[in-house]
């Protein structure tokens, strides 16, 4: 059976029928964060049903129209990703994940989903990768912002779980949208700049009843990265945790609603294993009830690590805010 390195201590692999007892002992550890979104932990209650679960995906792996996969975080089965639709004829598919607690903040699923979508478009000549969530579902929302995926729309009122009908969002990413595997030529670089620069800006969206997600910034970051509003007469200086907190909690607690933000201009400039980006940007939404429209310049470095390029530091200054 083979395997798939996910970082040092991290490993992708099939999940067959024969490991169904410790799957069900992974899914009784991810039930109480799995199962308020996805079915996927109540098809799995014993050791019946969890074999059962497993060998659906091995009987539609053997006709190409699925397939299930385990992350594995220091031998501990703590997660997975699948194809939940293969459609080799039509050129489409979709791609779901799950994680238990101990498994989060270490980008495990954002590197196995992208494993599986490159292998999709390169090995299979798939022509479009689908993602689909229920649109509370912040954390899967953010892993398909973290995969470069575009949102498509919402299927209002389109699934019901444990008795709820459900509003679901559908994004995408398209094969010549996706950079092709150690592409480090200037066109697939400032293609990840733009990437990145996408997931920040994006983060902060509250529209449309969104929950936003601010944590998605520590992905697109180096642990060490700085925040600076360079506002007025004195700099504050961030780090990412004292740049997240406050934010997240006046994007979710009434004080910023309805809030946007989204680039108007750049200009990126790529040298070798550092880049810089200058940005105009605008910004609206509502605070305290009150509408409001502002913008302002954007300073971005970017340094390329093993992981791939990261955020190492972001400035800006506002114009003022207009009523």
């Amino acid at each position: 059976m083979f395997t798939l390195p996910l970082g040092d201590r991290a490993q992708l692999s099939p999940l067959e029928p024969w490991q169904a007892p410790e799957f069900l002992a992974h899914i009784d550890r991810a039930r109480a964060t799995v199962d308020p979104w996805i079915p996927w932990a109540s098809l799995s209650t014993d050791l019946t049903s969890a074999t059962a679960t497993l060998q659906g995906y091995a009987d539609r792996r053997a006709t190409d129209s699925a397939r299930v996969y385990g992350i594995r975080l220091d031998g501990t089965l703590v997660g997975g990703v699948m194809f939940t639709h293969f459609d080799a004829a039509l050129g489409v598919c979709e791609v779901g994940c799950w994680l238990e607690p101990a498994g989060k903040g270490q980008g495990l699923v954002t590197r196995a989903c992208r494993a599986l979508i490159d292998w999709a478009f390169t090995q299979r000549g798939m022509s479009r990768v689908e993602w689909r969530a229920a649109s509370g579902n912040a954390p899967s929302i953010a892993v398909a912002r973290r995969l470069g995926m575009s949102r498509d729309g919402v299927l209002r009122r389109h699934s019901v779980h444990r008795g709820e009908r459900r509003d679901i969002e559908v994004w995408s990413v398209l094969a010549e949208e996706w950079p092709a595997a150690g592409d480090t030529s200037e066109v697939a670089v400032r293609a990840e700049l733009d990437r990145l620069m996408g997931v920040f800006v994006g983060a902060f969206t509250n529209t449309g009843g969104r929950r936003p997600d601010l944590g998605v910034i520590r992905d697109v970051f180096v642990p060490e990265g700085r925040i600076i509003a360079n506002v007025g007469d004195e700099s504050v200086i961030h780090g990412l945790d004292g740049f997240i907190t406050p934010r997240q909690k006046m994007l979710t607690d009434g004080t910023l609603t309805e809030f946007s933000e989204w680039e108007v201009a750049e200009r990126t400039e790529v040298f070798g294993s550092i880049a810089h980006r200058f940005s105009e940007y605008r910004k609206s939404g509502y605070h305290n009830g009150e509408w409001f429209e502002g913008g302002g310049h954007k300073t971005t470095q970017f340094l390329r690590t093993p992981g791939g390029w990261r955020m190492s530091s972001l400035a800006w200054d506002d114009v003022p805010a207009k009523p």
